[in-house]
Order: structure tokens, then sequence, then C-alpha cells
């Protein structure tokens, strides 16, 4: 079974570690260089030097009224049916996050495994892949909070216990994600130092750190060294696009308080190679929805 075993930690991060950047240790693309693929040269480029790639208006029309009508559903009826699933905001209590739609979904399930999106996550970490988390944040008008600036590897290497950063993630925006409502920001180059955090994680962490990020966030003085480096980007686009994230890269949002919501639906590509093993910190794995361990299988 996963997570039995001890493996040797190339990225330690809180306990006893003090905050401070560290060089990355694994590739960002693992194809060979110019292979053939889905994405082209000047792609693969931006992606392997910024950490993140936007491709607009991969999904339109019929295909993408579709997601959004799902986005709707699970919205109205999702927290009744799965309610271990479903995180609300902490004033407000409108639906935040939904965790496991690529299982609770039949439409959210085909999109994972569409290859629009499957196939550049095979060809960027060269393996077959499966989804280690999926989710929808539902980042509502008016009282939508923030998620603070993270590294994802940096949790789900802690917590989740995921060797290596061969991982990548992909969000779709379900409505339109302007500089106002709160988008995806991003460091770019960001992902090529890893950043170590302080303070040692809480039992049952993720149940508050999925309302409110306080462990296992960067120290000031190594974001600002990250900003400086390079300008934070935001990540406006249309409904239907992709924005391709690497694991590593530094990334939040700001709050919502504009009429019109900011909903993605994201999912989480971990090469097969790179299945989970036991976290590197002092807890036990966080639960199946947040991360599989026990349902893995090649989409």
């Amino acid at each position: 079974m996963p997570g039995t075993t001890q493996h040797s930690d190339l990225y330690p991060s809180r306990g006893q570690q003090t905050a401070r950047l560290t060089e990355r240790l694994d590739p960002v693309v693992y194809a060979a260089p110019n292979s053939p693929g889905p994405l082209s040269p000047a792609q693969v480029q931006a992606y392997e030097s910024n950490g993140f790639l936007i491709i607009e208006d991969v999904f339109t029309g019929e295909s993408l009224q579709t997601l959004q009508d799902e986005l709707e559903r699970l919205r109205l009826h999702g927290a009744q049916t799965y309610p271990q699933q479903t995180i609300t905001e902490l004033e407000s209590g409108d639906m935040r996050s939904m965790f496991q739609v690529h299982q609770h979904s039949p439409v959210f399930r085909q999109l994972a495994a569409n290859p629009k999106l499957a196939d550049i996550a095979r060809y960027l970490l060269d393996d077959q892949v499966y989804i280690h988390q999926s989710r929808v944040n539902y980042k509502p008008g008016f009282r939508g909070q923030e998620f603070y600036w993270h590294s994802d590897f940096e949790t789900w290497h802690v917590e989740d216990g995921l060797p290596r950063m061969r991982t990548l993630s992909m969000s779709i925006p379900l409505t339109r994600n302007s500089e106002n409502n709160g988008p995806l920001m991003l460091i770019p180059g960001s992902h090529r130092q890893y950043v170590v955090c302080e303070g040692e994680t809480p039992d049952n962490n993720y149940a508050r750190s999925l309302q409110k990020q306080e462990v296992g966030v960067p120290g000031d003085a190594q974001l600002s060294q990250l900003a400086e480096q390079s300008c934070i980007t935001a990540a406006c686009c249309n409904p239907g696009s992709v924005i391709i994230f690497d694991c590593n890269v530094m990334h939040g949002s700001n709050g919502n308080i504009t009429p019109d919501p900011r909903s993605n639906v994201f999912f989480v590509y971990n090469a097969m190679s790179n299945q989970p093993v036991a976290p590197f910190c002092n807890q036990p794995p966080r639960p199946e929805h947040l991360g599989s361990r026990l349902h893995i299988e090649p989409v």
C-alpha cells in the first residue's frame, strides 16, 4: 500500500527547518527536448521558463455550457450530497471548494480524461498520469475570500507524501477571470526554487487550512525575494481557457468583492512513477478526497 514506508526527504520543510529558498532538484519538463507533442516548442519553452502556461478558449460553445451547468448543479446540491468533500467560507458560509469532483461528477470525470488536458500532462511529465486531487473552487461575488501565497508541492510533499516534483495542475475557468474578481496570481520563475516553510504541522491541519492556510506558507522575506526576481502575473482569461501550472510555482489569489463570481475547476495530474509515500511530517496522510492514495489508476 502506498505510504507505508518512509523515503528520503529531498525537500524538507516545517518542523525544525528555517525559512529559506533552496534550489529545485527535479526537471520542469520531463519530455525529451524537441520531442513531438500536443504543445508547440514556444509553449513548452514558456511553461519551462515561467512555470505556467495559459491557453485561451480551449472549450467553447456547447461543451463549455455543459461544464458551466455542472458547476452550478454542484454549487446548489453538492454540499448536501458530499458534505465531507465540501469546504465553506469561514465568515459567509458560502461554498468555497468541493473536492474529488472527478469521481462524483461524470461531466468532470470526462473532462479530466479529455485528451486536450491529459495528453499535455502526459507529455510534460513524460509518464502515465493519475488524478492526485480534483476540486471546484467557487469564489462567490461580494464575499469570496483570498487564497494566500503557497506552493502546492510543499503541502503535497509534507502532508501527502509526494516524493518529487513530477506533478502539475490544470485550472479551467468556468467564469470570466478578470483582474478585479480575484484571479489566480503567479510569480513567473518561482518554480525553480523551493520555499522551505517554518512551523509544526498541527493535527488535522487540512481541516483549517482549506478555509485559511496558515501553515506551509512562505515567509515574508522569501516571498519578497521571489517577487523581486519577477513581476507577479494575474491569469486573466476567458471561460473555457486552460491554465497549466507547475506544482512548485508560487501562487495565490485576492478576495473577490465584485458582484462577479470566479469559479474554476482544477485537476492535479501526478506521474504514476511519483505515487505518494508516507507523509514527510509527523501526521498521518490527509483524507483520500484531498490526495489519492487508495484509488490510483491511469487517466
